[in-house]
């Protein structure tokens, strides 16, 4: 029987709306509370702080804002070099732009596709000033963090956590977003939880909450009018945002259940396949946010992309992500290209990548990879089709 194209676009990671979120928007519009003050604010905080274990959160327009005022809080200045992740969304690496900094990024590892603690280490060998480590967890998936924070511990470095894609996952029992000097999550519409945009930074340390904050209100000192001696931003969360957060807040772990359903499907039905999942430690829970695949090296078909184009030879039990991506597409499935690395990407082209050996895991790991759709709505039968659609691809 041939495989049919889905009536409805399946998307890779949609938003999914619960009910609940229309109660706390109307209370925002009923109390005329629709600004950046106002309770859905002051709830989501101390909801987000519960469930992290963190003592102070300032809620924001974005997690990109939440990781630029890491940056700031962290002292970043103009030409200070920041070690970085390499495989990540670039959002985790732009705010130390904005402070004029430079990136200097470091290779991922096969065990987590995240930071390797091994090129870390050997990072801070050859750049022994750097006093600033962002550390992304990718695709749902904790780092080695407590092995990185201890790095950065030797060397006096301040770790920022970028924990956007991985909110309510744990590592040896930590929630993820906790083992940074400051943290940020992110509220994106594609995230474990939204607010349709929206962030949050983290942190244990009250004066750092507190300037953030005021940061983040176009640095309004407490006069009875608008005075300004620090550079402001307009970053807070709106209240009506928030209200949808707190109603997403209470689904977290219905939807971290139904990822990890997901994931494990996938696992099993492509199992007789030359490919794997995305990997992670038996010490940590992942929100496996993204299902993704890795093919083997030797089940690859020769596979070629520039910075804008792609294009692949079609062998014979063999496929690349390009193929499968291409594919999933005719049948109105959306897949995406593991995260280019950042050492690749135009804009970071003169920074250094430090690697913990000669060959560098996170070209790799963007050549043989893809992210698979993983929305929550999606449906057994709809899963099923993807996964029988990489079958194909095989053949």
């Amino acid at each position: 029987m041939g495989i049919k194209a889905l009536d409805n676009k399946l998307w890779l990671s949609s938003p999914t709306m619960y009910g609940e979120e229309r109660m706390y928007v109307k209370e925002a519009f009923d109390t005329n509370w629709v600004s950046t003050v106002g309770e859905n604010i002051n709830q989501f905080e101390k909801n987000i702080c519960k469930l992290v274990g963190c003592k102070y959160s300032v809620a924001l327009a974005s997690g990109t804002s939440a990781l630029h005022l890491a940056v700031k809080l962290a002292g970043v200045k103009p030409d200070d070099k920041v070690f970085c992740t390499d495989l990540t969304f670039d959002a985790t690496v732009n705010p130390v732009s904005y402070e004029h900094g430079k990136q200097i990024f470091i290779d991922s590892e096969y065990e987590t596709w995240n930071m390797n603690p091994d090129a870390l280490r050997k990072a801070f060998e050859i750049y022994p000033e750097v006093k600033v480590v962002i550390v992304a967890n990718l695709y749902g998936v904790p780092a080695q963090l407590d092995e990185i924070k201890k790095i950065c511990d030797v060397h006096n470095a301040i770790l920022i956590e970028d924990a956007a894609e991985s909110l309510g996952a744990t590592y040896k029992g930590i929630q993820t977003g906790t083992f940074g000097k400051y943290n940020a999550i992110s509220f994106n519409g594609n995230k474990i939880i939204t607010t349709s945009g929206g962030g949050m930074l983290l942190t244990d340390d009250k004066d750092s909450a507190d300037l953030a904050r005021k940061w983040s209100t176009q640095s309004r000192e407490p006069a009875p009018w608008y005075q300004h001696k620090d550079l402001g931003y307009n970053y807070r969360m709106s209240n009506i945002t928030a209200g949808i957060g707190r109603g997403q807040l209470l689904h977290i772990d219905e939807s971290i259940n139904r990822k990890r359903e997901i994931y494990f499907k996938y696992k099993e039905g492509l199992s007789d396949l030359p490919v794997k999942l995305n990997p992670y430690l038996e010490c940590s829970k992942p929100n496996f946010w993204l299902s993704c695949l890795i093919i083997d090296k030797d089940a690859m078909c020769s596979q070629f992309r520039d910075d804008l184009n792609a294009d692949y030879t079609t062998e014979k039990g063999k496929s690349c992500p390009e193929e499968i991506r291409e594919t999933l597409l005719k049948y109105n499935i959306e897949s995406r290209p593991i995260w280019k690395p950042m050492h690749m990407q135009p804009i970071f082209s003169e920074c250094d990548c430090v690697t913990a050996s000669e060959n560098n895991v996170a070209e790799d790991i963007f050549a043989r990879g893809l992210c698979l759709p993983s929305d929550i709505k999606m449906t057994d039968e709809q899963q099923q089709v993807v996964i029988d659609i990489i079958h194909k691809c095989f053949e």
